[in-house]
C-alpha cells in the first residue's frame, strides 16, 4: 500500500524554525518545508498562533511568497492561523500568550488575509467569544474554514457556531482546562456535535489511546483527522527550549511541555510519526488511518485529494508494521 504521503493542517514549525518567529526568513521557512516534506508529508498548512500583530504583518507576507513559489504548489496549501480569535482563559490559552489574544474582529481578520495575500485556508477561533459568529460566516463567505477551538465554549455555543458555518473543533481534548465538570465540558460537547469533525493529536502525549477511540466512534472515521500540532522542536534533540514566550521542556519521550503552565507546548511529532504510533495502538486498520491522516484533511479545506504534487511516497511497509518513506 503506498500513498503520496499525509496532510497536516496544523504544523507551528519543525527543526528548529518556529513559524511565529519574529527571526523568520525567507530562507528558514522554506528550508524547513523542504525537510518536512522529505519527511512523509505530502502538503500542510504552516501554522501561526497567536502573536503581535508586527508579526502577523511580517511572517504572512514571507510565508505567501514560499505558496506561491512554482517548487511548493500543491504542497504548502494556505495558511492556518490559530488565534487570536481564542480565549485567554488559563488552560483554554494553552501555550498562547494571553497578552495579545483579540476579540473576533472582521476588520482584524481582512487585514490578516491582506497581508496573507488571502492565503489563510483555516482559522482557529472561541466560539463563545463574541463576535465569533459573525466573523464565521465572513470567513466562510470567502471560502475558508473555520475550526473552534482554546475555548471554554459550551453545547450552546458549538451548535450556534456550527449554524454559522464552523465545520471542526481543533485538537478536541486538548487546549481546554487540565479540570473541568464532569458532564459539561469543551471535550463532551465537541464530541456530542455531530457537525463538528474532530481534529485530535496522536502523539501518545496529547490524549490517551481510548480517548482517541471514544473520538472515532463519535465522529467517524469520516469525520475525524490527525494532526500533529508540530513546533519548532520536531525533529530537535531533548532539551529546554526557550520559544513563543514558554521556558519548555522537551524530553527524551518526545514529550514537549511548559512545567509553570503545566501544559503542552505543541507536539514534537510529525504526521508520519503520529500515523506510526496510531498503528502500535492497534486502534484502526490501515485504511482508516489513512483516511485519518490523508483523505480527511483534504476535505476538510476543500482540496480534491488530486491536488497533492508530492516528490516522495510512503509505504506502509507490512514486515515493520510502519510507514516508510520512498523517493
Amino acid at each position: 500500500m503506498k500513498i503520496p504521503g499525509f496532510v497536516d493542517l496544523q504544523v507551528n514549525g519543525f527543526r528548529g524554525v518556529l513559524f511565529s518567529s519574529e527571526n523568520l526568513t525567507h530562507e528558514k521557512f522554506a528550508d524547513a518545508c523542504r525537510q518536512l516534506l522529505d519527511h512523509g508529508t505530502a502538503a500542510f498548512l504552516p501554522t501561526i498562533v497567536t502573536a503581535h500583530e508586527e508579526i502577523y504583518k511580517r511572517n504572512f507576507p514571507l510565508i505567501a511568497d514560499v505558496i506561491e513559489d512554482r517548487e511548493f504548489s500543491g504542497k504548502v496549501l494556505g495558511i492556518h492561523a490559530e488565534g487570536p480569535f481564542i480565549s485567554d482563559k488559563p488552560g483554554a490559552v494553552g501555550a498562547h500568550p494571553p497578552e495579545y489574544v483579540r476579540k473576533p474582529s472582521r476588520a482584524f481578520f481582512d487585514k490578516m488575509q491582506e497581508w496573507a495575500r488571502g492565503h489563510i485556508r483555516l482559522v482557529t477561533l472561541a466560539a463563545e467569544t463574541e463576535g465569533a459568529e459573525a466573523l464565521t460566516r465572513h470567513i466562510v463567505q470567502q471560502g475558508g474554514a473555520v475550526s473552534l477551538g482554546h475555548q471554554m465554549a459550551s453545547g450552546e455555543d458549538l451548535a450556534r457556531l456550527a449554524d454559522a458555518g464552523a465545520s471542526s473543533i481543533t485538537h478536541l481534548g486538548n487546549g481546554m482546562p487540565n479540570k473541568v465538570d464532569r458532564h459539561f465540558n469543551q471535550l463532551l460537547a465537541g464530541l456530542a456535535e455531530d457537525r463538528l469533525s474532530a481534529m485530535f493529536i496522536a502523539d501518545g502525549h496529547h490524549l490517551p489511546p481510548h480517548v482517541i477511540k471514544i473520538i472515532v466512534r463519535c465522529k467517524s472515521a469520516a469525520k475525524a483527522l490527525v494532526t500533529s500540532d508540530a513546533f519548532s522542536v520536531a525533529g530537535c534533540k531533548p532539551g529546554s527550549y526557550n520559544v513563543h514566550g514558554n521556558h519548555a521542556i522537551l524530553r527524551e519521550d518526545g514529550l514537549f511541555y511548559n512545567p509553570v503552565k503545566k501544559c503542552m507546548v505543541g507536539s514534537s511529532f510529525t504526521l508520519l510519526e503520529c500515523a506510526n504510533w496510531l498503528i502500535q495502538q492497534n486502534l484502526f486498520s490501515d485504511e482508516q488511518i489513512i483516511n485519518l491522516t490523508c483523505n480527511n484533511p483534504l476535505k476538510l479545506i476543500g482540496m480534491p485529494e488530486n491536488a497533492l504534487q508530492a516528490e516522495a511516497s510512503v509505504k506502509l511497509d507490512k514486515q515493520q508494521n510502519c510507514f516508510v518513506v520512498e523517493k
